[in-house]
């Protein structure tokens, strides 16, 4: 037994736990980002400077972030690149502290990525209510504002006793390491509770591994998948994160050698396949590329591998266009299985892949349709390369560069093993359609939430995690470029300070466009005329419409540490990213584009509805393109079993 406070043994368990998936183990938890208040500073941000002091080299490291929900971005995006086999913990004070992790959290959750938060709690006791920034319900007596994490975690707990601090510890690890259930994982931590001892016993801080499964497919369920995709005569996989984070690269190309089926990716499974294969035929749906979409236009059976089926993969619903597609999935997931009536195949992707290719030995798609599909991956390829070159755009103001000229340059000068981060603008679909993905973690893309101020934390993250495998001989080091937009920037920047102060290199590519250059093309197509998207002074009438405004981020960037660049035009902007390569700093290069000069483009849709009644003009002729759209809009409810055979029925 082993006397503690309930900060202190929770750090202690932190520092013990492995993951082990194939034989190999690793710790689990890579360290613990906090900023201190009043709620944790004298529990877990005693218990962390306590391990620091010790001779323990293993203890638990520190990273002090700038803003709360930053810090969870950046433990997500290190999971991630980890492949979910590790992450990290975040700590926080009550109130607006803990309040301000409330996005992350959610962001974690809706990309299926493990992150533990322990944010401070009001007094369990309740001896000097109401503290400082406690939130008082006049209908519940044991509320705080950390129940807001209860819709957006996996599991949410309070622990209110050291008693059960164990068993929240275990359930909350047990969680944090299943594929299945992976997410936030939030524990209360109320700060009387932190700070008070107990004797705990010496068990609970032992080396603890956790395997993590490779579950394989039911012989019943297997057979239903393989009869299913036997049946095709357009046969078309959809690849998610799930083959990436199972490490099923290898066994996803072995899989479509054998059978002769094209690979159409999700913004999180982009890069299953390098993007020159012969059957990948790129980013598939709203964002995605003309090759993608026109087979997923004919395909008659769609086989979802790790894929959750976003709307915009599915061009909310309008993608997969033929009257009786059928779906089969292979997810480690029983819940994503079951989308759009699938066939479900409840597995591992590396397991379930391999087990599909042995069961399909001997058959493979129509060699035409092979064919075409490479055929189409190549006319899009060559359209890329004219965006990459700026062909066949408008001419842009002198100085200024275009959108599609940015990623290309990046795309070329880069490693193959870089990463390229972006989550939310214009960017993201641009990156989908004209990223040349070369390396399985080559391409990271939050668009789960797609949640602004992400692209930087998530960057240092990601940086972090590259470290940390090249430390460990699993991989070398990458560098890390972080695409982002002025919208963004401007949301959450402060993370350059982290990325300075810890000497963890990124690039950032900071591209000035004057305002929301995404959602200004939506609003435009929406009949709203780019309403609210920019950023303008307001003019003597009232409306925000008057001269941009003198933001110099540039300048900005440069005050909080980083080396900056800033560039005019194309040619400037390929000569700063090779110098940012050559650079052991943290680097932000700064171009401006013009955000009126569209990247090519599929003719897929995204459902936003926009009003049916209007005196606008545009917003009317708005109105009959969605209601046309409408019409081709598909609800995937036809049971799997509607073109199989039943058992017979003895009721």
């Amino acid at each position: 037994m082993t006397v503690l406070t309930v900060a202190q043994a929770t750090v202690r368990f932190l520092e013990a736990q492995y993951t082990e998936r194939d034989g190999v183990a690793r710790p689990f938890f890579a360290g613990c980002w906090g900023i201190f208040g009043h709620g944790n500073v004298a529990g877990v941000g005693q218990a962390l400077l306590e391990r620091e002091l010790s001779d323990d080299p293993s203890h638990l490291r520190f990273f002090h972030g700038r803003n709360e929900q930053s810090m969870v971005h950046a433990a997500v995006a290190y999971a991630r690149q980890r492949d979910r086999l590790a992450a990290m913990a975040v700590t926080a004070s009550v109130g607006p502290g803990a309040t301000n992790m409330v996005t992350g959290a959610a962001l974690a959750t809706i990309n299926r990525l493990p992150v533990l938060l322990l944010p401070g709690d009001t007094f369990a006791t309740r001896v000097a209510s109401p503290v400082l920034q406690e939130l008082e319900n006049t209908q519940q007596g044991d509320i705080s504002v950390n129940d807001i994490f209860r819709p957006v975690s996996v599991h949410f707990d309070r622990v209110n006793r050291p008693e059960q601090l164990a068993s929240a510890l275990l359930h909350a690890t047990r969680i944090l390491t299943d594929p299945a259930e992976t997410g936030a994982v939030t524990l209360a931590l109320p700060q009387d509770v932190q700070a008070e001892s107990y004797d705990f016993p010496d068990g609970l801080f032992a080396r603890r591994v956790w395997h993590v499964a490779r579950p394989v497919p039911e012989p019943a369920a297997l057979a239903r998948a393989v009869a299913a995709i036997r049946s095709a005569r357009k046969p078309l996989i959809v690849a998610g994160g799930g083959v990436t984070y199972s490490g099923a690269n290898d066994a996803l190309l072995a899989f479509v050698e054998a059978t002769g089926i094209p690979v159409g990716e999700s913004q999180a499974g982009k890069g299953a396949l390098p993007y020159d294969h012969p059957q990948s035929v790129g980013a598939i749906g709203a964002t995605g590329t003309t090759a993608a979409n026109a087979l997923a236009a004919e395909a008659d059976v769609v086989i979802g591998i790790g894929t959750r089926y976003s709307d915009f993969t599915t061009a909310s619903r309008t993608v997969f266009a033929d009257a009786d597609v059928r779906f089969v999935n292979l997810n480690v997931s029983a819940f994503d299985t079951h989308k759009h009536s699938a066939t479900g195949l409840v597995a591992d992707a590396r397991e379930g892949l391999t087990a599909l290719t042995a069961a399909l030995d001997g058959w493979t798609a129509d060699p035409a349709h092979t064919e075409r599909a490479t055929a189409l991956a190549a006319e899009w390829d060559a359209i890329v390369q004219r965006a990459y070159d700026g062909e066949g755009a408008p001419v842009v103001a002198e100085g200024l560069a275009i959108q599609s000229q940015v990623i290309g340059a990046v795309n070329e000068l880069s490693d193959p093993r870089d990463v390229v981060l972006c989550a939310a603008g214009s960017m993201p679909g641009d990156l989908h359609k004209l990223w040349r993905t070369r390396d399985r973690k080559g391409y990271h893309v939050e668009y789960g939430f797609s949640c602004m101020g992400y692209e930087i934390a998530g960057g240092l993250g990601v940086k972090m995690a590259a470290l940390d495998q090249a430390e460990a001989g699993d991989d070398a080091d990458r560098d890390v470029f972080v695409m982002v937009g002025d919208g963004s920037y401007l949301m959450m920047n402060t993370e350059l300070v982290t990325a300075v102060a810890e000497g963890v290199k990124v690039i950032v590519v900071l591209v000035q466009n004057h305002g929301y250059a995404s959602i200004g093309a939506l609003s435009q197509s929406l009949g709203s005329q780019r309403f609210g998207t920019a950023y303008r002074y307001r003019s003597a009438d009232g409306r925000l419409d008057g001269d941009k405004l003198p933001v110099d981020l540039a300048a900005n960037a440069a005050s909080l540490g980083a080396d900056v660049l800033a560039v005019a035009g194309i040619e400037e902007f390929r000569a700063a990213v090779l110098k940012a390569k050559a650079s052991t700093r943290t680097t932000v290069i700064h171009v401006e584009t013009d955000p009126l000069v569209p990247a090519p483009d599929s003719p897929a849709w995204w459902d936003v509805p926009v009003s049916e009644v209007s005196v606008l003009e545009s917003t009317q002729q708005a109105r009959l393109a969605y209601d046309d759209h409408k019409t081709r809009q598909r609800p995937y409810l036809t049971p799997a079993s509607h073109t199989t055979a039943l058992p017979k029925d003895h009721s």
